[in-house]
């Protein structure tokens, strides 16, 4: 399909700013629409020339993206921490963005990113959820121990978020003020309400037709749940768009800046440019994959000799990575290759 004009998309939660240029980047229309979807489908129908549009990726641009995809000839998400160009004008408003994302079209020089099928992003949504809830419910079990820390209560740190332990607690409490009582009543009913919340989360992930052969060969791998799989494979999406374990790991947050002048190289800490989601998931799975994992307790021993746990949990989180491609990308079970099975009695002796 021949395309004729090339469209920029400035997105934002009220209006959607808009530039169509034409190949020798004149402007031919330009001009705001409501963030509606009725909006944006009358305004898509009515174009009689094919086109290329994009927009940069923010929160509130996948229904935008869903909404236009199927009038476009093609249609694409700009990557937001590399489209520099628009952040450091001297002039900026939301007209001068659409031109400007109109040209990186245009010009073929937009930064695009992966955008997943709708379906995935779904799930993904819901598995984000529960980890918020997750995180609600440990602030709960902390917020409780710090309310009997202040009165100076006696409790059970192991097992004070029993339930019948709680309940025989608040009986035996001496002179602790009613108050907190009822804190800690309060605290425990939000606790059991998160947990219960994030089960039926869980559940709902675990039994879905679309991950559960996925999820199945992930968890071949020693030391890898299923949250764990869970999260790779609605954080990554297609595993073939990553080209090498290099960019994968980098994907992850696994690997630091590099920092190259001259033929002056250093490394800065990890990069702040990942996938957050991921990388919180595989740094805790790789602190206890090695109990489970001959291989990987092998290669964390041999990285913690060297004298830093933190470089050791990190080697391990990327060998995690490698599995993890490595299976999505064959869809067949993990088997471990003679080399490392002949390496991980070696290092351990």
């Amino acid at each position: 399909m021949n395309v004729n004009q090339y469209i920029g998309f400035d997105v934002h939660k009220l209006t959607v700013s808009y530039c169509v240029k034409t190949a020798d980047g004149a402007i031919v229309e330009e001009g705001t629409l409501r963030a509606t979807h009725a909006s944006l489908r009358q305004w898509a129908g009515k174009r009689q020339e094919p086109w290329r549009g994009a927009m940069e990726a923010t929160l509130f641009s996948a229904w935008i993206y869903d909404t236009l995809l199927p009038f476009a000839a093609e249609l694409q998400m700009g990557h937001p921490a590399m489209m520099k160009a628009i952040g450091a004008a001297k002039k900026k408003n939301d007209r001068l963005d659409a031109r400007k994302i109109a040209d990186l079209v245009r010009c073929n020089l937009l930064p695009a990113c992966y955008v997943a099928p709708p379906e995935i992003r779904d799930l993904r949504r819901m598995l984000r959820y529960r980890n918020l809830v997750v995180g609600q419910a440990v602030r709960m079990k902390n917020k409780m121990s710090g309310l009997l820390m202040e009165v100076g209560a006696e409790y059970s740190k192991r097992r004070l978020h029993g339930k019948q332990y709680f309940t025989t607690l608040l009986e035996t409490l001496a002179e602790t003020p009613e108050s907190v009582k009822d804190l800690l009543r309060y605290s425990r009913s939000a606790l059991e309400m998160f947990e219960a919340t994030q089960r039926q989360l869980l559940v709902r992930l675990q039994t879905d037709p679309r991950l559960a052969r996925r999820v199945a060969l992930l968890t071949s791998i020693r030391g890898v749940g299923e949250v764990t799989a869970l999260t790779w494979a609605l954080e990554v999406g297609d595993p073939h768009r990553f080209s090498s374990v290099d960019c994968a790991v980098s994907y992850c947050g696994l690997t630091s800046a590099l920092l190259s002048s001259a033929d002056k190289q250093q490394r800065a800490p990890i990069s702040k440019q990942r996938n957050a989601h991921l990388q919180s998931v595989l740094v805790e799975a790789a602190k206890l994959a090695p109990r489970w994992n001959p291989q990987l307790a092998a290669l964390h021993e041999r990285e913690r000799a060297r004298g830093h746990r933190n470089r050791a949990t990190l080697a391990v989180a990327r060998k995690l990575v490698a599995y993890l491609l490595a299976v999505d990308k064959a869809g067949q079970p993990f088997q471990v290759r003679i080399s490392e099975t002949a390496a991980a009695p070696e290092q351990a002796a």
